[in-house]
């Protein structure tokens, strides 16, 4: 990362702690994208993204395997910590799986307080939805506890939240069954109702950047273009290595 020149401020950083669905994805796994690839879209300012999330953690695994003390090594006072995680928190995996009103709080905590000690601002930020929907095309719940145990731990550490997961569910009643089949990794042979093409990432992180925006963690001038269309050809994938 270059150095800033002196009197020059660094530009704000906004670290993503999550899953896949956030995560950078390669070329062996396009079309798939994770929303965090889409984010940059609609950051100004200087305000730049480093995208740690990674496939298949949770809070327990991303901590056991040293991914948030990496963070806290380079995270710097008024940058941003962006916490999304619960889908793997719900595996049946012993390995990743936690508790929502026990471990899985306890975990939040971690990153809140981690954050605060480098004099980051730690942002929660409940998981997004799956594509879901009952036989009345009505859009479901999917992810038990966990959105709102972690809304009882932002509220009780004054941690600001973004509720990811009521914005995805309004969006996807709003598309419907049929029309979020072309947002997630469908194709010739994937059915996949958790992860997203490009045009489902980018919808999800202009979800995101609004609510960082409505929460004021954003200024007007670090936010951008959030009502426009983005082409899915946006979207590149790298071969792995090459970032």
């Amino acid at each position: 990362m270059p150095v800033p020149e002196a009197g020059v401020p660094r530009p704000r950083t906004l670290f993503i702690a999550g899953d896949s669905t956030a995560s950078q994805k390669y070329a062996d796994a396009a079309p798939e994208t994770g929303w965090g690839m889409a984010l940059p879209f609609f950051l100004g300012g200087g305000t730049e993204v480093a995208n740690h999330a990674v496939n298949g953690r949770s809070t327990r695994t991303f901590l056991d395997e040293g991914r948030f003390d990496a963070i806290l090594s380079v995270i710097r006072p008024g940058d941003l910590l962006l916490v999304q995680f619960g889908h793997n928190d719900q595996s049946d995996d012993p390995n990743r799986q936690t508790d929502p009103w026990s471990v899985y709080q306890d975990n939040l905590r971690v990153y809140v307080e981690g954050a605060r000690s480098r004099g980051a601002v730690p942002v929660l930020a409940t998981s997004v939805e799956r594509r879901q929907f009952d036989a009345s095309g009505t859009a479901l719940r999917t992810l038990g506890a966990y959105p709102e145990a972690m809304r009882e731990v932002a509220e009780e550490t004054g941690a600001p939240l973004l509720d990811i997961e009521a914005a995805s569910l309004a969006l996807w009643q709003e598309l419907g069954p049929e029309t979020t089949k072309e947002y997630f990794h469908w194709t010739a042979t994937a059915r996949d109702n958790t992860h997203f093409n490009p045009p489902g990432a980018i919808a999800v992180a202009r979800l995101v950047a609004k609510a960082l925006a409505g929460a004021e963690l954003l200024a007007p001038g670090e936010v951008r273009r959030l009502d426009d269309e983005f082409p899915a050809d946006r979207i590149t994938w790298p071969e792995a290595g090459e970032i």
